[in-house]
Parts: C-alpha cells; structure tokens; sequence
C-alpha cells in the first residue's frame, strides 16, 4: 500500500496562498547569485563571512538567516528594535552552533545519544527556494542527511524550514520527511531567545499546563501544573509545559508584546539561566515551541510544524 504524507495545518496559521511574483528555486549558496533570488531578499555574508540571507518586506520589516544551522538572528517590525537577541558569547566559525535567535533543535531536544540538542543546528542548510508575495519575501531552506549526520543518526531525512516575512510577523513552517526505508523517532524545538528586560518580563496562557521544572535538578524534572497567569523570571528558570496552548503572550520588558502562536508543536519551554550567564541573562529570555514526546515517522510519510510571531 502506497503511503502517504500527513498534513498538520490551522487556519490561523496558513502560510500565504496568494499569487507570488517571483519564485525561484533549487538556488545552490554562491555570492553571485544574487540576481537568482526573489525580491526581498539579499544574499550576503554576516559574521564570520558565513552565508547570510537578508530579508526586507515592502513595508519595511526585516530578517537575518544564517545558513549554518539554518538560524533566524534577527526580527524586526518597521521603525521598531531588533525582536530576536543574539548572545555576547555567540561565535560564527562554524566549530558551534549560534548562540541566539531562533536555533533549531533536532533530532533531539536536550542532551540525549548525540550532542546537545541535535546536529541540525550545526549544519549547513541550502536555499532552496525564495519567492515574494505581495511585498512579503518567503525563503525555504533545506536539510538533508550527510555523512555527519549519519554518524549520530543513520538515517535518511529532509527538512525544509519556509520562512514567511510580514509587516508584523515572521512565520515559520518545519517538515521533516523520512526518506529512508525504516521509520525513525525524534524529538524537536525552536530554542528562540527574544531581547527583553528580565525584570519586566511575562508569559501568559501557559496556567493549568502540567510542568517539568527542571530547577534545581534537570536529570531528574519535577512533575507539577502551571498555577499562575503570568509567569515571571525572579532568578533561574528552565520549564517545560506539556500539552500547551496554541497561544502564549510575551510581554518582553520593553514596551512590546509578542504573541507566539504555533502548530503541532505542542509543548512549550521558557528558559532563562539568571546568574549561569551573569553577562547576559538580563538582556534575554527563551519562550520556546517544542515537540518534547518523540514522533515516530514511518517512511515516505512527513511531519509539519508551524509558528508564527507577531506584535500584538
């Protein structure tokens, strides 16, 4: 029996349907491809001379993405600050993964039988498409299985992450494909860190979620529920939030409040190290979608997530 690719989709969060530009597609990472992507979007190099794309909307919001771990590192709205933070002790040598912005954890979230989090942030992604709707740039890149990959993982898979650029949101969509002839299990994450005064921080929409709080002991989580409206960061927090909402507010401290919306993530994480990264830990909080419980994905079938962040 042939098999078939299952489809996870709400209407909330459809990525826009309406009749592109200009698409262009299975583009190979080159400077002098410049005239080979769509509106919108720059092909350049950020840090480290590592491949960077750039995306600005015709109302003037923008986006970075760095190939290398196919990482979103900045978000901003028009005449607004920079949404996404990247930490002081970020490198770009491709030696490990980027410390900040949206980092994708997969095929493990946490520590595990491979390194922390996964290899998918420390890989090279392709552009594989870009294209530009109405004024808003759209790229999709792409991850396939190498012999890297295969070293910790020995099986065969694709990722496409397409990403979608608005006046006042950025949305992502994550499938995973099995391409191998086995099934497989994995777990997921966006780990994305958002600029914030910790002070004033806030989450709501999470109360009545059972909680993994992983202080003081994160080998061992204590099981509870989620009792407050609004969730605050006095001092160290990592907790994860088991069967959440599509929804959460954050109120970032600095006059700005995000909503995070997703699909099919279906956990969620908030994270801050409060004096592990005295530097810093001030300056950012991680309000993160996940898939903590692993999917089992059988062959030619594929699983799909989407999340979408906006100012309300």
């Amino acid at each position: 029996m042939a098999m078939v690719s299952m489809k996870f989709c709400v209407p909330s969060l459809s990525l826009p349907s309406l009749r592109p530009t200009k698409r262009y597609s299975g583009m190979a990472f080159a400077a002098s491809n410049q005239d080979a992507v769509a509106l919108g979007v720059k092909v350049t190099q950020g840090e480290g001379n590592l491949p960077k794309l750039v995306l600005t909307s015709d109302q003037g919001s923008e986006a970075e993405i760095y190939l290398f771990g196919g990482c979103i590192t900045s978000w901003k709205v028009p005449g607004g600050r920079d949404l996404l933070f990247v930490r002081p002790d970020a490198v770009f040598d491709q030696k490990k993964p980027i410390s900040g912005g949206i980092p994708h954890c997969f095929p493990q979230f946490g520590p595990g039988t491979m390194q922390q989090h996964g290899f998918a942030r420390n890989m090279d992604w392709s552009l594989a498409e870009s294209e530009n709707v109405e004024g808003n740039p759209i790229v999709t890149l792409e991850l396939k299985d190498s012999p890297y990959s295969r070293a910790m993982w020995d099986f065969g898979f694709q990722a496409r992450y397409k990403v979608v650029l608005n006046s006042k949101s950025i949305s992502t969509e994550l499938t995973v494909t099995n391409t191998d002839e086995k099934p497989f299990t994995f777990s997921a994450a966006l780990h994305s860190y958002f600029r914030a005064s910790i002070t004033g921080v806030s989450v709501k929409g999470l109360k009545g979620c059972k909680t993994l709080n992983k202080d003081p002991d994160p080998k061992n989580p204590i099981e509870g529920s989620e009792e407050r409206d609004a969730i605050t960061f006095p001092g160290f927090v990592d907790c994860i939030y088991l069967d959440a909402p599509n929804e959460v507010h954050l109120d970032n401290g600095l006059g700005d409040v995000i909503s995070i919306k997703n699909t099919n993530w279906a956990d969620a994480v908030l994270w801050n190290p409060h004096l592990q990264m005295e530097a810093c830990y001030k300056d950012f909080v991680c309000v993160e979608n996940a898939k903590i419980g692993t999917v089992q994905l059988e062959p030619k079938h594929s699983w799909i997530a989407k999340q979408h962040l906006s100012i309300v």
